[in-house]
């Protein structure tokens, strides 16, 4: 017993230190040695730092069980504020600032997990161990030391493709307050190439969404509509004082504009023409939008009576890539769709298809869900039926995006995402709408068609269209409580 103390510790006798079998254990006992190699690499899995706090350095050991104990902590508010905070920790979550510092946070605990994971191994004394065990124990250790580090790196990675993502698209803003209870979006599907003039959206779509419920009604607006009326708040409406192209106007008595007067027109009617328009919505860039999008927001407004406070432009043309990145979409085909083709000016038939996309339940790689959205032959309805697929698409798309397909495939998506979505909802609401997003899954989106027979895109009545409108909203809006005890 030379040179070893043998004074009491707290009262438990003299030499308790040696009868510990974690810190100072029996060299010359396999057994004991196979078992104590066990209980370290266990522990040190469940509660990083405890196996140095037992049997290493103990300093070591408090710093990894307060990172330990820190992280738990973390993890276990987020999921507090989750359940009691909703809105509030979302926000938190998918704030840049916050983001970035998560990111470099998860490195930092990955490093320490591994530095604590060799440590333990080296602790285990493999050598010691029974022969049969020393493999298994060591694999096991390196596996349960590794594994958690390449998670750790991948999750710093996802993050950091997020954070990236979210900048690209949302813009650093205040929140909006909503406008009579509710989130009014436009959402504009547009099929960009080079043959064409300007941007002029293939598909309009008004989202309504209740602030509280999650409630959804989606407006579906012809992009052949005319003769939209501007809130006089809107600088269109000094322009355009009876409706856009409507006489008497800025062009004279006779009225008209430089484009053809559509809805979808409008974008590029502000935007290629300056000498007429030039200094309407100066704080557009600045607020992630631009002349032609504020014009046709408040086209929108005027048509439905609603204030449209945010747009989505939705760019058809990447849609490809994002369902790609998805592994592909199902959807429901109304009817044998051509891809390419064209109408021969001679006979009126159609030529020149390169192939067909077959009715029924399909389940299509980009490239086909691109021409399910944009073949413009061989419908009923023509260019109604082709805009009711794209919102079918769009629909689809997010209905497929599962927790656990989003995050297999999160910077493949993200990366597409960014060149797909352009908006000017600010980052600061998206805590708020990814929660609204949650809640609306519960509910069904009340669609409203401004297409004919209802509405008649060459004739429109805007008393009609918003009473249509106001109906749709009243539905998407919940009953109180008093009125259903009434009924």
């Amino acid at each position: 017993m030379s040179g070893v103390a043998t004074h009491d510790v707290a009262g438990f006798g003299p030499a308790f230190d040696l009868e510990r079998p974690l810190r100072n254990p029996d060299l010359t006992s396999p057994p004991l040695m196979t078992k104590r190699a066990r209980w370290l690499v266990i522990l040190g899995f469940l509660f990083p730092g405890i196996a140095q706090l037992l049997a290493g350095n103990r300093k070591l050991g408090r710093f990894g069980l307060t990172v330990t104990v820190i992280v738990w902590i973390l993890g276990l508010a987020t999921l507090a504020g989750l359940i009691w905070a909703r809105t509030a920790t979302l926000s938190v979550l998918t704030n840049g600032i916050f983001l970035f510092a998560l990111q470099w946070i998860i490195l930092a605990v990955a490093v320490i997990w591994l530095v604590l994971g060799f440590d333990t191994l080296r602790l285990t004394r493999i050598v010691k161990v029974k022969r049969g065990w020393r493999l298994p124990i060591a694999m096991l250790s390196v596996l349960l030391t590794v594994v958690p580090v390449a998670g750790a790196a991948w999750a710093s990675t996802l993050v950091g493709a997020g954070r990236s993502t979210i900048g690209d698209i949302f813009v650093g803003a205040p929140a909006v307050a909503p406008v009579d209870g509710r989130y009014n979006i436009l959402l504009l599907g547009t099929d960009a190439g080079s043959d064409r003039e300007g941007m002029r959206p293939d598909s309009i779509s008004l989202v309504s969404v209740n602030a509280e419920t999650g409630q959804s009604v989606i407006v579906g607006l012809p992009r052949e509509l005319i003769e939209m009326p501007f809130p006089e708040s809107s600088p269109m409406h000094e322009l355009h004082p009876n409706g856009f192209g409507v006489a008497p106007n800025v062009f004279g008595d006779w009225g008209g504009c430089y484009t053809t007067c559509y809805l979808n027109a409008i974008y590029t009617e502000v935007t290629d023409f300056p000498d007429i328009y030039g200094g309407l919505y100066p704080d557009a860039v600045s607020r992630g939008s631009s002349p032609g999008i504020e014009a046709t927001k408040d086209a929108v407004h005027g048509a439905t009576g609603l204030d449209v406070q945010f747009y989505v432009l939705l760019n058809m043309d990447a849609f490809s890539s994002i369902i790609d990145a998805l592994g592909g979409v199902t959807v429901t085909v109304p009817e044998d769709l051509p891809i390419g083709g064209s109408i021969d000016e001679y006979t009126g038939e159609l030529v020149n298809v390169e192939s067909w996309i077959p009715a029924g339940e399909q389940h299509l790689d980009g490239y086909h869900a691109q021409w399910f959205a944009r073949s413009r032959y061989g419908s009923v309805n023509g260019d109604y039926d082709r805009m009711q697929r794209q919102r079918d698409l769009q629909a689809a798309i997010l209905a497929q995006m599962s927790p656990a397909n989003v995050l297999l495939r999160f910077q493949e998506i993200a990366k597409a995402g960014s060149q797909l979505v352009q908006t000017d909802i600010p980052d600061s609401m998206l805590g708020r709408f990814v929660d609204l997003a949650d809640k609306a899954r519960a509910h069904t989106p009340v669609d409203v068609e401004l297409v004919p027979p209802a509405v008649d895109p060459e004739f429109p009545i805007y008393a009609d269209i918003q009473q249509l409108v106001a109906e749709g909203v009243a539905a998407a809006t919940p009953v109180p409580e008093t009125e259903e005890a009434a009924g």
